[in-house]
C-alpha cells in the first residue's frame, strides 16, 4: 500500500509541475509570427540603430533611440518588444500583446502612439495576432530602456524625427 501511495503522490506532483510550466507556442505559430513581424516592418521602428542606418542585430526589436515627434502630442520612441521583464514586454501576457495589436490599448490603459499602425494590425485574424505574440515571447530578452514618451511641452532626451502634417508645413 505504501508503494501505491508514493506512486500516486509522484503522479500528482508531476501533474502540478506540468501545470506550472509556461505554455510553449507551437513552432509553426512562432514561424508565422516571425514572418508577420518581418512583413509588418516592426524591425524598422523597434530595433536600435535602424533609423541611423546601422541596425543593431544583437538588440533586434529591443527598442529605438530615435523618436517620432508629432505636433501637439509629443515624442514617441519605438519600445522594446522583447520579453525582457524590466524594459520590454516580459510582464505582458500573449493575450495582452494581442489586445494591444488589435485595439491600440496597452495593459496599463494607455493608448499606443499614433505612429504605431495598430489600426492595420487590428485587421489581423486572432490566429495571426497570437502568432505575432508567440514570436515576440520567443525572442531572447534584450535589456534596453527607451526614452519617453514625452508630452508636447517636454524636452526629449534623444534624437527625434519630426512628423509634420501638410497643413502645418511652411509655404514654399
Amino acid at each position: 500500500m505504501d508503494r501505491v501511495r508514493r506512486a500516486a503522490f509522484g503522479i500528482a506532483a508531476l501533474g502540478v509541475a506540468w501545470a506550472a510550466m509556461p505554455a510553449v507556442a507551437p513552432a509553426q505559430d512562432v514561424a508565422r509570427g516571425k514572418y508577420l513581424v518581418s512583413f509588418g516592418g516592426c524591425n524598422d521602428c523597434h530595433t536600435p540603430g535602424y533609423f541611423l542606418g546601422k541596425p543593431d542585430a544583437g538588440r533586434f526589436l529591443g527598442g529605438s533611440e530615435v523618436g517620432f515627434e508629432i505636433p501637439q502630442l509629443g515624442v514617441f520612441y519605438g519600445p522594446n518588444l522583447t520579453p525582457d521583464k524590466e524594459t520590454g514586454l516580459g510582464e505582458w501576457s500573449e493575450e495582452q500583446i494581442v489586445a494591444a495589436l488589435q485595439t491600440g490599448e496597452r495593459p496599463d490603459g494607455r493608448i499606443l502612439a499614433p505612429v504605431m499602425p495598430w489600426q492595420a494590425f487590428a485587421g489581423l485574424t486572432k490566429q495571426d495576432a497570437r502568432a505575432i505574440a508567440a514570436y515576440l515571447k520567443s525572442l531572447p530578452p534584450v535589456k534596453n530602456k527607451v526614452p519617453g514618451p514625452f508630452g508636447p511641452s517636454e524636452k526629449p532626451t534623444s534624437f527625434i524625427m519630426r512628423i509634420v502634417p501638410p497643413d502645418v508645413m511652411p509655404a514654399k
